[in-house]
C-alpha cells in the first residue's frame, strides 16, 4: 500500500507538470502568432499627399497624380526622357533641420530619403497618441526599406569640406535606420532592408516577428524612395518598360508598362494585447505575414507563380485564417504584362479556391493612382486599406479597360475593383491581403484585418464650456502652419478630444 500511495502521488505530480507544460506551450504558440496592431501612420506620396487622409481623398475621388519630371534636381537628360511621366514628391528637398536638432550643413549632406523617414517617423508616433520625445530610451525597433538614390552625385560642384564630412553617413543605406534610432533615442534593433520593390513589406514582416518574439516593445516599419538621379527612369525607358503615358494600368488588358514613383511612409506597430492594455488606438491588425524567394526561374527578373502561391499560403497559415475569409487583395499590379498575369493566376490558385458563391475576391492596386513607389509600395497599400476600413468602402482601380488576358478569369472567383464597393462592418470580420513582388525575386504577403470592436467611452454629461487648445512649435512659421491645420480640423472634431490630444500626446516646445 505505501508503494501504491507513492505511485499515485508521483502520477499526480507528473500530471500537474504536464498541464503546466501544455499551458506554457499554448501561451508560447499564441504569442508567436499574436496579431500586431497598427497604431499610427506617417506618409508622403505624390500629389501633395502628406497623411493617410490625403491618400484616401485621392483614391476615393478616383484621381491619379502622375505628372512630369521634377524641375529642382538639375537633371540634364535632354531628349533621353522627353515625354516621360511618373509620380514625384516635388518638394522632397524641403526639410527643417532645426526641428530635429540637426546642423543645416549636416542636413544638406543627407539623402532626402533619410529626411523623409525622420518626418514620417515623428508623425507615426504623434498620430498614435505617443509623444515622440517620450519614446526616447524605449525598446522600439526600426526596420526601414531604402535604396541608394544617388543623392551625392546630385551635388555636382565640389561641396565644401564641412559637407564632405557628413556625406558618407548621410547617404549610407545601412545608416538610414540607425539615423532614426539615434535621433529618437530608440534602443531596439535598427535594420535597413533593400530587396528593391519588396523592401517595406520585408521590413513589416521583420517587425512583426520581432514583436512576437519579445525583441522589442514597439516597432517602426516602412521605407522611403526618392530618385535623386534619373538613372532608374532612364534604364526603364531605354528598355521600353515604362508605360508611354506614365500610368500603371494594374491588371488591365491595356497594361503597357510601369509608372515609377516616389514616396515615404512609416508604421508604428505594437502587440495587440499590449496596445489594448495601454489604451493605444488600433487602426488595423496584421494577422499574418510571410516572405520567400522565387529561386531559380527562366531569368532573374521572371516571376514565379508557384513562389507567389506559397507566400500567400504561408501568410494565411501564419495568421491562422482561411483564404475564403479574405474579402480583398491590394495587389502589386505594376502594369507589367507578364507579371500582372502571373500575379492574378496565383491569386486564383489560392484566394480563388472554395469561395462562397457570389462573393469573389476583389482585387485592386493603389499604383493606378500614384504610380509604383518602389521600396514604399507596401506602406502605400496598408495606408489605403486602413482608410478603406475606416470609411467602409473600397475605391476603384483606375485605367482598366478590361481584365488582363494573361490570366484565366473564367472561374469568376477573382474580380477587379473597376467601381467602388461597400465594405461595411457587420457580422463578418473584414480582412484584406497585400502582395508585393520584385525583379530580384523576393515576394511578400500580409493579411490585415479590422481592429476588434471597442466599447465607446462614456462622456460625462455636463454644461458646455470653453476648451483650451494648446499650440506649441519650434518656430513662428511652424506655429502658424499648425494653427491653420487645427482650424481645418476643429470644425469637425470633438473639441474636448482635440484639446486633450494636443495637451497629452504632442511634444511641448
Amino acid at each position: 500500500m505505501p508503494d501504491e500511495e507513492k505511485l499515485q502521488k508521483y502520477l499526480r505530480k507528473v500530471t500537474a507538470e504536464l498541464q503546466q507544460a501544455r499551458r506554457r506551450l499554448a501561451a508560447a504558440e499564441s504569442q508567436s502568432q499574436e496579431p500586431i496592431a497598427v497604431l499610427g501612420i506617417g506618409c508622403r506620396f505624390p500629389g501633395g499627399v502628406r497623411s493617410p487622409e490625403d491618400l484616401w481623398d485621392l483614391v476615393d475621388s478616383g484621381s491619379d497624380v502622375v505628372g512630369g519630371l521634377p524641375t529642382g534636381r538639375g537633371w540634364q537628360v535632354g531628349s533621353a526622357l522627353d515625354g516621360v511621366n511618373g509620380g514625384f514628391i516635388h518638394d522632397a528637398e524641403q526639410f527643417d533641420p532645426h526641428f530635429f536638432g540637426l546642423d543645416p550643413v549636416e542636413a544638406t549632406a543627407m539623402d532626402p530619403q533619410q529626411r523623409l523617414l525622420l518626418e514620417t517617423t515623428w508623425e507615426a508616433f504623434e498620430r498614435a497618441g505617443i509623444d515622440p520625445v517620450a519614446a526616447r530610451g524605449s525598446r522600439t525597433a526600426v526596420y526601414a526599406g531604402v535604396q541608394f538614390g544617388g543623392y551625392p552625385l546630385l551635388l555636382r560642384e565640389a561641396p565644401p569640406p564641412q559637407i564632405l564630412d557628413h556625406l558618407g553617413l548621410g547617404n549610407s543605406v545601412g545608416a538610414a535606420s540607425g539615423r532614426l534610432a539615434y535621433q529618437f533615442g530608440l534602443v531596439g534593433g535598427a535594420v535597413t532592408v533593400d530587396t528593391q520593390c519588396t523592401s517595406s513589406i520585408v521590413a513589416l514582416h521583420l517587425a512583426v516577428k520581432a514583436l512576437r518574439n519579445g525583441e522589442c516593445a514597439f516597432a517602426l516599419a516602412g521605407g522611403a524612395c526618392v530618385m535623386s538621379l534619373p538613372t532608374v527612369l532612364m534604364d526603364f525607358h531605354r528598355r521600353n518598360l515604362l508605360a508611354p503615358d506614365g500610368r500603371s494600368k494594374s491588371f488591365a488588358a491595356a497594361a503597357d508598362g510601369v509608372s515609377l514613383a516616389e514616396g515615404a511612409g512609416m508604421l508604428l506597430l505594437e502587440r495587440l494585447s499590449d496596445a489594448r492594455r495601454a489604451g493605444h488606438p488600433v487602426l488595423a491588425v496584421i494577422r499574418g505575414s510571410a516572405i520567400n524567394q522565387d529561386g531559380a526561374t527562366n531569368g532573374i527578373v521572371s516571376p514565379s507563380g508557384r513562389a507567389q502561391e506559397r507566400v500567400i499560403r504561408a501568410a494565411l497559415a501564419d495568421g491562422r485564417v482561411t483564404a475564403d475569409s479574405v474579402d480583398v487583395v491590394e495587389g502589386h499590379g505594376v502594369g507589367a504584362t507578364l507579371g500582372d498575369g502571373v500575379e492574378v493566376t496565383s491569386l486564383l490558385a489560392t484566394y480563388g479556391q472554395e469561395r462562397p458563391g457570389g462573393r469573389p475576391l476583389l482585387l485592386g492596386s493603389v499604383k493606378s493612382n500614384i504610380g509604383h513607389t518602389q521600396t514604399v509600395g507596401a506602406v502605400a497599400g496598408v495606408a489605403k486599406l486602413v482608410m478603406a476600413l475606416r470609411n467602409e468602402r473600397l475605391p476603384r482601380t483606375l485605367h482598366i479597360d478590361g481584365p488582363t488576358p494573361h490570366a484565366d478569369w473564367s472561374p469568376g472567383t477573382v474580380r477587379l475593383l473597376t467601381e467602388p464597393e461597400p465594405w461595411r462592418r457587420g457580422e463578418r470580420v473584414r480582412r484584406a491581403g497585400l502582395t508585393c513582388l520584385t525583379l530580384s525575386g523576393t515576394n511578400g504577403h500580409l493579411v490585415i484585418e479590422e481592429p476588434p470592436a471597442e466599447e465607446p467611452a462614456a462622456r460625462p454629461a455636463g454644461p458646455e464650456r470653453a476648451v483650451p487648445l494648446v499650440l506649441s512649435a519650434k518656430s513662428p512659421g511652424a506655429l502658424r502652419a499648425q494653427a491653420e491645420r487645427l482650424r481645418a480640423t476643429v470644425t469637425t472634431a470633438e473639441p474636448v478630444d482635440v484639446g486633450h490630444s494636443l495637451h497629452t500626446t504632442r511634444s511641448s516646445f
